[in-house]
């Protein structure tokens, strides 16, 4: 495995698209101590304390998936941080907040963002960036509910094995999607954060109440809506309401 450390970087997924993937090794981590502009969802900012977090973008080649089912990798990612997290913790109540970030007691602790490259309709190489909040314990006031591994167990961790087990993790999920997806997808929807709650949501600006059903082929979130039935949700559609 691969581990390229930067004491600082602009961000790690921005780096990753400098380098020719094509020379690169598969598992090739680029980790930076700190991000002057990382990135999160929806051209979101991701904001991290130097040297308390991990932050790092996983080059994966997984040409085995088709383009129209790239999602399953995405899920795959977060199934695997989940479970990372879920362990480190000794904590199961562990879940994804669709498409992938990952929460526990309503605050997030993980955001994950999977670029994916397409040639010949399959994927060619695709850029995993996640940053885990692990030793932080403030926060700037406007970012919405975050949480780290020391605010919820109060100690310090190792960011080098938290790391390796993370990496380990994705390995174990990422030979698992090499011979079955429906087992991934199976196990994303079995931590899916709000799964058969109903709850309040912004979609398309619009207030609803709705349940979640699941997840359909490409990503899309199906919410069951009191009054409009089943919608099948983009991620620039819909917004949590806490």
């Amino acid at each position: 495995m691969d581990i390229r450390y930067f004491d600082t970087l602009e961000s790690t997924n921005n780096y990753c698209k400098l380098l020719d993937l094509d020379k690169v090794e598969e598992f090739t981590i680029i980790r930076a101590g700190q991000q002057t502009a990382g990135i999160g969802q929806k051209g979101n900012v991701w904001v991290s304390e130097p040297y308390k977090n991990l932050t790092f973008s996983l080059i994966l080649k997984p040409t085995f998936i088709p383009a129209k089912s790239q999602y399953t990798l995405t899920m795959m990612i977060a199934v695997a941080v989940a479970e990372s997290v879920a362990e480190c913790l000794q904590q199961k109540d562990v879940f994804i907040k669709w498409p992938n970030d990952i929460y526990i007691y309503e605050k997030k602790i993980c955001g994950i963002l999977a670029t994916s490259y397409i040639q010949q309709e399959k994927i060619s190489h695709t850029i995993c960036g996640i940053g885990l909040n692990v030793n932080q314990t403030t926060f700037p006031d406007w970012i919405p509910n975050p949480v780290s591994l020391k605010l919820l167990d109060g100690k310090e961790h190792n960011l080098e094995i938290v790391l390796h087990s993370l990496i380990e993790k994705i390995r174990k999920y990422y030979n698992i999607l090499k011979s079955d997806s429906t087992e991934i997808k199976e196990a994303y929807l079995s931590k899916l954060y709000r799964r058969g709650i109903e709850a309040e949501y912004k979609y398309k600006g619009v207030k609803i109440r709705g349940t979640i059903l699941g997840v359909n082929d490409f990503g899309h979130l199906i919410l069951m809506s009191t009054n409009r039935g089943t919608i099948n949700c983009d991620l620039k559609e819909l917004e949590f309401i806490y």
